[in-house]
This record gives C-alpha cells, sequence and structure tokens, in this order.
C-alpha cells in the first residue's frame, strides 16, 4: 500500500491566537511539509484545488511545480484538479511540466468539484455539472494516449489533429478520478480502467464498502487487467504521541471548517460529541496515536482491500511544528507498521 498526505493548504484562524498567518508563510509552511514527507519515505503528496479565501492554493501544479525541484521520490498529486471547470488541454500541459521537472513523478487526480466557486469564476454553467466532467474526462484521457488529437464536443472547441507539448517524462501520466459516493462517478473510472480515489470524511466507512465493490465489478467486466487496479481512500485525520493529546489538539480547527462548511451547506455544527463519535474505531476520523491510526488503516484495508492510502492532516490551520509531528509520526511509525502487516497478510 502507497501511504501519504492530502492538504487543501488551508488558511483558517490559529484556534488559540485567532491570528492567520500570512499566505506567504502559510506556503512556506507548505513546501516543508512537502519536503519532511519526501524525506520520511512517504509515497504521495497531494494538493486539492480551491478558489476561496480559506484556502490557499487555486492551481495545484505551479505549487507541485515548486515542490518538485525541492524534492527526490515522492510522488506529486492533485487532490482534486476540478476538471469541471477547466481546460483538459492546459490541466495536461501543466502537470505535463510537473512531470518533467520532477523526473517522472506527477500525477493527476480529477474530481467533479464540491466546491463550485470555480464553476462560476471561469464561465461555466452548473446545469452542466455532470456532463462537464465526463466529457472533458474523455478529453484528458486521449490527450494522455496521443502526442496530436482530434476531437470534437459540446463544452469546448474542437481540436483539429493538433500536437499538445510538452510530453510528460512518464509515458502517460496517471490519471485518479476521485470520487465522494456518487455511483456514476464510480462506473466511469471503472470503464476507463483509472485508478480510483474514493473520499470518506463523514459516516461510517462501512456504508462505502458497495461503491468499492462496483468499482471492482465494473473495471474487470471493461477487460481491464485486475492486478492494475488501483483504490485509494483519503480520509480526515490527525497523529499525536497519545490519543487524548491527538484528540484535544485537532477539535478546534477541524470544528471550525466543518461548522463554517455546514453553514454554508445546510449542515448542523461540529460538537464535541459528534467529534468523538466519529473518532470511534467504525467512524471516519483517524484521529489519535499512532496505534489508533494503524488499526483503522488497517480495518479500512480489510474492508476495501486499497492500494493507497491518503492522510488529510490540516483540515484546518494547526500550529506548523505540530503538523511536522503528525508527519513525522506518520512515516516513521505508521506508514512501516501498516505496510508490513498487508506484506505478511499478502505473504
Amino acid at each position: 500500500m502507497e501511504i501519504g498526505i492530502t492538504t487543501f493548504v488551508e488558511n483558517t484562524p490559529d484556534p488559540a491566537t485567532g491570528k492567520l498567518l500570512s499566505p506567504h508563510q502559510r506556503m512556506m509552511n507548505l513546501m516543508e511539509e512537502i519536503e519532511l514527507s519526501d524525506q520520511l519515505g512517504l509515497d504521495v503528496f497531494a494538493i486539492g484545488e480551491h478558489h476561496r479565501p480559506d484556502f490557499v492554493v487555486s492551481s495545484p501544479a505551479v505549487v507541485l511545480a515548486a515542490a518538485a525541484v525541492k524534492t527526490k521520490n515522492i510522488k506529486l498529486s492533485s487532490a482534486v484538479t476540478v476538471l469541471s471547470s477547466d481546460d483538459p488541454v492546459r490541466v495536461f500541459q501543466d502537470f505535463a511540466h510537473v512531470d518533467l521537472l520532477s523526473g517522472g513523478r506527477a500525477e493527476i487526480m480529477a474530481g467533479r468539484g464540491s466546491f463550485i466557486e470555480s464553476f462560476p469564476l471561469f464561465g461555466n454553467d452548473m446545469k452542466d455539472y455532470n456532463t462537464l466532467f465526463a466529457e472533458k474526462l474523455e478529453l484528458l484521457i486521449q490527450l494522455n494516449k496521443s502526442e496530436k488529437i482530434s476531437w470534437k464536443g459540446k463544452h469546448r472547441p474542437a481540436i483539429d489533429n493538433r500536437g499538445v507539448y510538452p510530453r510528460p517524462h512518464q509515458p502517460e501520466l496517471p490519471i485518479w478520478v476521485a470520487v465522494g459516493g456518487t455511483p456514476e462517478s464510480v462506473v466511469r473510472a471503472a470503464n476507463y480502467g483509472v485508478p480510483m480515489a474514493l473520499a470518506i470524511i463523514g459516516g461510517g466507512p462501512e456504508r462505502f464498502v458497495p461503491f468499492t465493490k462496483l468499482y471492482k465489478d465494473y473495471y474487470k467486466q471493461a477487460g481491464h487487467d485486475p492486478a492494475r487496479l488501483q483504490l485509494g481512500i483519503n480520509s480526515h485525520g490527525y497523529i499525536a504521541d497519545d490519543s487524548q493529546k491527538a484528540a484535544d489538539e485537532f477539535y478546534k480547527p477541524y470544528a471550525y471548517v466543518m461548522s463554517k462548511i455546514g453553514r454554508e451547506r445546510g449542515w448542523s455544527p461540529m460538537d464535541r460529541e459528534h467529534y468523538e463519535m466519529m473518532r470511534e474505531p467504525d467512524g471516519s476520523l483517524l484521529v489519535g496515536s499512532p496505534q489508533q491510526v494503524i488499526d483503522k488503516i488497517l480495518w479500512e484495508y480489510e474492508l476495501f482491500g486499497n492500494t493507497r492510502f491518503l492522510l488529510h492532516i490540516s483540515v484546518g490551520t494547526l500550529p506548523h511544528k505540530k503538523v511536522m509531528r503528525a508527519i513525522e509520526l506518520l512515516g516513521t511509525v505508521v506508514a512501516p507498521a501498516v505496510k508490513k502487516a498487508i506484506g505478511a497478510t499478502v505473504k
């Protein structure tokens, strides 16, 4: 199993001081987080795209390009690229640059986007939410396979036998499709034979088992080699030296963000009781001691048979030193233990 980190590069008030970091400082902290993840041997670092004031990064490829020249081994991915509101040609070119700078470590994690600010910003109509993604994913996959392309669709000007450059360092860029539990998205990823990343940020993980089974069944039915199937699980979480410390440190920044988003979407605000319920062994939050996080990753592996797990540590702004400590525990304690346990199971 590959193990790594996702982040939206949040910039929310520090619960202890009420102050915001400057965007420059938040970005410098991010570079240190990526460098540490690489040094510790984590497999993936993935950055999300947003167009709102509480998240810093609107162009993951630009930030990943900076990270490419500061790292040596770690895979550099988006999480996600909001493909529906972007131009697939430009997305492909941007990540080809990241791939060249990194020597073949770039990935694209494409999604429809759960935040919708980019749609009106770039002149897209929300009534086309589903068809935009379907059409643009098809184009992106074709661009990845062919240097020259002819293509015609509804949402973008036609392309008449044009070359798209630069080409990536890898023969093809890995393209993952990120889903949040929509069956149509699951089936689409399976039919294309591309890896799927499933975000579990609420509810019990067990309720997502039918989605992973659907993916595996359709992947095989579409004629793809089951041995090449890749399935990722992305979850919110945090690791500290002991369980109570982790719970206390993570709660306020997590509750701030989830309550704020809840107000926008009609959810109930996050309270400590609900938070602690989510931390239970069968809950969606991986917040606790290293052993608790190890146990939950392995439990989810039993449920899903996933080949990748990405931990989203910075839901709301935590002190930088604490984020770095969480990354250190993930890289030095959690990841080795999980890989050893899974290796023993496979053997």
